[in-house]
């Protein structure tokens, strides 16, 4: 058994108002093996990578290579941006070496809970794919449980959007519930390019244009929310 431990810590800052939650990047991050053209940093990999998608909302001309000018980039965007990432998985175990989340067991969860708590300024979570088994929404949903709580629905319309609540720190607030939204994207893993191609929207506009991709979707769709 191959044992995948998460390569990076959450990256957080006093302010960060949204937090993007995936599970792990790809193994090779673990074991130092980058390819050319990754970032050794959250979302790295440059084959369905998020950068790819920010960059071409923000026109960022990001570098993807090792580099540590290509890390700074990504900080400082993430900073300015008020955007932290905190993967929910710190580590697995897998018979086959793959990025499948499906694929994961003996699953060991980062406290999600514990950091918004510890970060009260956090009002969004930002999931890197749906409720599907062994992902960021799924294994938090199972986190909320321990805590007596659950995700009530917002939005059906996809990205689907839920919320929930938190005790608020300050007990002297007049509102002590403080509400956290959760936004479920669709995943940047090319897996989940059938999954857009049956989507009504996404029919809709490649019949409108030919030349409209998944790619394209979903610049369309993250651009609401980075």
């Amino acid at each position: 058994m191959f044992l995948h431990k998460h390569p990076y810590k959450p990256f957080i800052q006093p302010n960060t108002e949204k937090l993007i939650v995936g599970t792990l990047p790809p193994p090779r991050f673990s074991t130092g093996k980058l390819l050319e053209k990754d970032v050794d940093f959250c979302y790295g990999s440059y084959y369905n990578s998020l950068w790819l998608y920010i960059d071409a909302i923000h026109h960022l001309n990001l570098r993807y290579d090792n580099s540590i000018e290509a890390v700074k980039q990504r900080e400082a965007f993430l900073i300015k941006h008020k955007i932290g990432v905190c993967d929910i998985v710190e580590s697995c175990e897998r018979s086959k070496i793959d990025a499948s989340d499906l694929g994961m067991e003996n699953v060991i969860l980062r406290n999600l809970i514990q950091y918004l708590t510890g970060y009260p300024a956090i009002t969004t979570l930002l999931f890197t794919g749906g409720n599907s088994k062994n992902g960021p929404e799924y294994f938090f949903r199972k986190q909320l449980k321990l805590y007596g709580k659950k995700l009530e629905l917002v939005s059906d319309e996809i990205p689907r959007i839920h919320q929930f609540t938190l005790p608020s720190i300050y007990p002297k607030e007049k509102d002590t519930n403080r509400i956290i939204q959760t936004v479920s994207l669709t995943s940047v893993s090319g897996a989940a390019n059938i999954s857009i191609s049956k989507i009504p929207l996404y029919q809709n506009l490649k019949k409108q244009n030919p030349a409209f991709n998944t790619f394209d979707f979903r610049v369309m769709q993250y651009r609401n929310f980075f």
